[in-house]
């Protein structure tokens, strides 16, 4: 029994508890791992056609929270720079620009909601992150004509965050941008260009911009790490696909379409230059799955990818995830070690 209510508030508050909680469900998750049935999901997702797939079912995965059980967040609430007060300089931000409108939105934020309803410069858009995959990418949620918002499943699939549109309730991979569940099956959601960087680097190439802080500050332990040296781990969690040759799984690569090159290359060269694409390595940020407190995370330093037209450079579509993600869904892509 966990006693009276003031004392399950107080557990709720406690740091801690998020830490323990996190590791409960992937231990039930981890127990639970047999072949999916659509037919035990029907109750929970009685608007989802699941005659309608692009993947095998054996391959989805309970995450442990059920359908929402990670609230995405669909009025996110921003700041300007000069007001931010509890976050480091060094903290990652998935910082987005689109038309002239700049705004930052911290993982410790995302961290425990994966996914921000917004809209950026006259643009609907879905900025998600996937911490067992460090995977965060932004959409737009206009899709041939429809405006659509996103949430959490609980379900995961080579260890990546599946993410449902509550307009029709089918199930999309994260990664890919793609549904594979119901019936808009098959469809792509368009990526944008994004930034997983620094504040400190955000705030320099924005200064008018903002940032993203929590609606209800007491809602989650922010700032806190649940999943502490997961980064460092010798495998990944909730994955049973083949690991890629040559490279540990939980290295950091940065994944641009079927190419993905290794954090330590990018270290030791600086930069990388392939075709007209140039690849940048500078230090200064946190890892955010390292420290129980992502502002004492390692540094990993932050990534810029550009693509040269004639003397000016504009931002590339890519991702920095690990080294097992990309070979799951990129099986025949290459990695630069």
């Amino acid at each position: 029994m966990l006693g009276t209510r003031t004392s399950i508030a107080a557990r709720l508050r406690h740091p801690g508890f998020w830490t323990w909680l996190v590791a409960v469900l992937i231990a039930a998750a981890t127990v639970s791992t047999a072949a999916a049935n659509p037919r035990s999901w029907s109750y929970e997702w009685s608007r989802t056609d699941f005659s309608k797939h692009s993947i095998d079912y054996a391959e989805i995965l309970s995450g442990g929270p059920p359908k929402d059980g990670i609230p995405a967040i669909d009025n996110p609430k921003f700041v300007p720079l000069g007001e931010v007060s509890d976050l480091a300089e060094t903290e990652p931000v998935v910082g987005v620009t689109i038309n002239g409108v700049s705004r930052a939105y911290p993982l410790r934020i995302l961290m425990y909601h994966e996914i921000v309803n917004d809209t950026l410069g006259g643009v609907p858009v879905t900025v998600t992150y996937c911490p067992l995959c460090n995977s965060s990418i932004v959409f737009e949620r206009r899709l041939d004509g429809r405006l659509l918002d996103f949430g959490t499943t609980g379900k995961l699939r080579n260890s990546d965050l599946v993410m449902y549109d509550r307009q029709t309730e089918s199930w999309w991979q994260q990664f890919l941008g793609e549904a594979i569940v119901g019936e808009m099956t098959g469809k792509t959601l368009t990526m944008l260009p994004s930034r997983l960087e620094s504040l400190a680097r955000f705030r320099a190439r924005a200064p008018e911009g903002t940032v993203q802080v929590p609606t209800n500050p007491r809602m989650r332990p922010y700032g806190r790490n649940p999943y502490a040296n997961y980064d460092s781990a010798s495998r990944p969690f909730l994955f049973r696909g083949d690991l890629p040759a040559g490279i540990e799984p939980m290295v950091r690569v940065v994944a641009v379409k079927n190419e993905a090159w290794s954090l330590p290359l990018l270290r030791d060269k600086g930069t990388i230059t392939q075709g007209d694409i140039e690849i940048r390595w500078a230090e200064g940020q946190n890892s955010a799955l390292d420290s129980g407190l992502i502002a004492e995370g390692r540094d990993v330093g932050n990534i810029v990818v550009q693509r040269r037209k004639g003397d000016t450079l504009e931002d590339v579509i890519h991702d920095v995830t690990f080294a097992f993600v990309f070979h799951a869904f990129r099986p025949d892509g290459v990695i630069h070690k």
